[in-house]
């Protein structure tokens, strides 16, 4: 069980030392976070609706179906880009059981833009790379990529579990067999947010595909015991960490680390709301928006992943 105390600040009933003040989270968001962010926040709480958090998604759609215009925060450009289609399939989850054709028109575009081998380019052209990341703006978009591929149809196969739509689209399931392969063929242990992304791939899509809880004990000699995986090219600070790999109790990536490892991590996400109320990033901060608009994001991920596991 958890309570409240009277500052509003929420205690766990598994860790007397996780506490977070959520009485100051709203207020954190109405100074730091995008709409979107908050409109998703007051849905997972209980006190929004569907159809506000979609109107705020709407302003980042292009004609063409995709996502662009800094949904993605370091990609500022207004392009539709697959970075920024996995942060449209997120809101598409979060207002389950509501559908929304969007997410199939999402679908429809990246089938548009989906290589020949079923992959996804990790960016594709731009027009100008004001405040956008060079990881972003110099990217050969002619090449699949596996960490955007992953972790766009690991999302993808969570709004499917609602959506039909989704579900039934060609482009879903071209992008899982391309996924499956690239995984199938890794050597030696990849990048560190390719390997968080395949992680949560295998995870997403455990229950319908035989080849994904194999793969997923194959992935796990790439992870070390406590967890924590440093992003190459990162801040000196930047680390992925196992709730980076294994967000959600129950689930099959969970088992990639001991219960200690994850309760010492989660005791660490909670412990890092900040006296503002938010929760802050460790990597580069690419521009004063981009800035902004993570804070306000890093901010609803760890209350959901909080709330996920029982601490909120």
């Amino acid at each position: 069980m958890s309570g409240t105390d009277k500052t509003g600040r929420r205690r766990s009933g598994h860790d007397e030392g996780m506490d977070v003040n959520v009485s100051v989270i709203p207020a954190f968001l109405a100074t730091h976070a995008r709409v979107l962010d908050r409109r998703r926040y007051d849905l997972l709480m209980g006190d929004g609706d569907a159809s506000s958090a979609l109107a705020a998604l709407e302003g980042y759609r292009n004609p063409d179906g995709g996502y662009g215009w800094g949904l993605e925060p370091d990609l500022r450009a207004p392009e539709s880009q697959p970075g920024a289609a996995l942060h449209a399939f997120e809101v598409f989850k979060d207002i389950a059981p509501v559908t929304a054709p969007q997410a199939a028109a999402l679908c429809d575009w990246l089938e548009s833009v989906t290589l020949p081998d079923g992959g996804l380019p990790f960016a594709l052209p731009i027009s100008y790379p004001d405040g956008t990341a060079p990881w972003w703006a110099g990217d050969d978009h002619t090449t699949s990529s596996l960490q955007i591929t992953a972790v766009s149809a690991a999302i993808a196969h969570r709004v499917a579990a609602h959506d039909p739509a989704v579900a039934a689209h060609p482009w879903l399931a071209r992008a899982t067999r391309y996924c499956l392969d690239a995984i199938q063929a890794l050597d030696e242990r990849p990048q560190a947010y390719e390997l968080s992304f395949a992680v949560r791939f295998l995870d997403a899509v455990h229950d319908g595909q035989p080849r994904a809880a194999g793969l997923l004990k194959r992935l796990a000699d790439y992870l070390p015991a406590d967890g924590r995986v440093p992003v190459e090219g990162g801040t000196e600070e930047e680390s992925l960490r196992p709730l980076d790999f294994a967000p959600e109790p129950g689930r099959p990536a969970r088992e990639l680390f001991a219960p200690e490892v994850i309760a010492a991590d989660l005791a660490r996400l909670a412990g890092e709301q900040q006296d503002d109320g938010g929760w802050v990033v460790d990597y580069a901060r690419i521009s004063p928006g981009g800035t902004l608009d993570w804070r306000g994001a890093a901010t609803l991920r760890a209350v959901e992943i909080l709330r996920a596991n029982g601490l909120i």
